[in-house]
């Protein structure tokens, strides 16, 4: 019961990834790749009536977290407070960024507005990238569990490290550079003309960056961590992870050469998926590390709910997943297609 409750946090958070992955990573290149207020209109109009939805799997990977293993929400919202409040914020001002622009009609508004929601969601990939860094990296854990890391200290990894050093901003550059793909191949394949191209030639130059950032997050994490190769090495079968990494990585090259967007997406969404179920597969049973005394690790174990509480709560799971995946499947059909500045719900008017 603990390994299934443990997958379906992880596959929680991965959905989170990857389809509110492409609206941020479309926030941060819509300054750059859109020349004109129409076509920065158009932009948000691709993620305009999803990009509130895809939030909710946020929510609910936060709540089934603080359902099953309590232990760790607390020790992480509690350690992680100030990164959290500022990830709070960056949350406020992005979706105010897209709500508040079109209500006054002025160039010096609009602009604001587009910064607020640029910026911020530059940032918010940069904080979720280093977060999962922080897990895998470890954190300073006490014996009650708890912990405090400032937002910095002397940027090396060592027992007392902050929230950024050079291996968490390696992660959230690896992050940054992930999800702007993943959002070019998105607004590619919405958008049509020139802002198509400009988003499918910007995912070009940065699929190389991809590549090497990729390879350096690897050897990194091998650096600090060599730990993690354990249950790779005890089950060799994961090996077929990093492996679909690469295919993925591959994929996105060819599907993009051939200006099939659609393909490159999908390649972008796999090569998300395997680096978090790598991820995820490396550090179980663990939920959060040490880096002062492995034995203080939150694990699966240690940190879960009674198991009835986990047995019964499967059952309202299923229903509540069955109503969300529902609602996607809803909402994504119905708004398939190519959008422009004139198109959609009301966004961006």
């Amino acid at each position: 019961m603990l390994f299934v409750w443990f997958w379906l946090v992880a596959v929680m958070i991965t959905a989170y990834v990857v389809l509110d992955g492409f609206d941020l990573g479309a926030g941060v290149l819509h300054l750059f790749i859109a020349k004109t207020d129409e076509e920065r209109r158009t932009v948000i109009r691709t993620i305009g009536p999803v990009w509130d939805g895809n939030e909710v799997w946020l929510l609910a990977g936060g709540g089934t977290l603080y359902f099953a293993f309590p232990l760790l929400y607390a020790s992480g919202f509690s350690g992680f407070y100030l990164p959290l409040m500022i990830v709070l914020w960056l949350l406020i001002f992005r979706g105010i960024g897209i709500e508040l622009r079109t209500h006054v009609d002025s160039p010096v508004w609009r602009g604001f507005f587009d910064g607020c929601f640029g910026i911020s969601s530059l940032l918010l990939i940069i904080f979720f990238g280093a977060a999962l860094g922080n897990v895998i990296r470890g954190v300073p854990l006490q014996r009650d569990g708890y912990f405090f890391l400032p937002l910095w200290t002397d940027w090396r990894v060592g027992p007392q490290p902050g929230v950024l050093d050079w291996y968490t901003v390696i992660a959230g550059l690896v992050a940054l550079v992930a999800l702007t793909v993943h959002g070019a191949h998105y607004v590619a394949l919405k958008t049509n003309g020139e802002l198509s191209l400009r988003a499918r030639r910007l995912a070009g130059i940065l699929w190389p960056v991809l590549l090497v950032m990729t390879l350096v997050s690897l050897w990194a994490t091998l650096s600090i961590r060599p730990e993690l190769l354990n249950n790779y090495k005890t089950y060799p079968v994961l090996f077929v992870v990093p492996a679909a990494v690469a295919a993925s990585l591959i994929c996105m090259f060819l599907f993009r050469r051939k200006a099939d967007d659609k393909g490159a997406f999908l390649s972008s969404s796999a090569y998300l998926i395997f680096m978090l179920v790598g991820a995820a597969a490396a550090v179980y049973p663990n939920l959060l590390m040490s880096t002062t005394d492995p034995t203080l690790n939150v694990t699966v174990y240690n940190a879960a709910t009674g198991q009835h509480s986990l047995s019964i709560g499967l059952i309202w799971w299923g229903f509540g997943m069955a109503l969300a995946v529902g609602y996607f499947v809803f909402i994504y059909r119905m708004f398939k297609g190519k959008v422009s500045a004139q198109s959609g719900t009301g966004y961006a008017k």
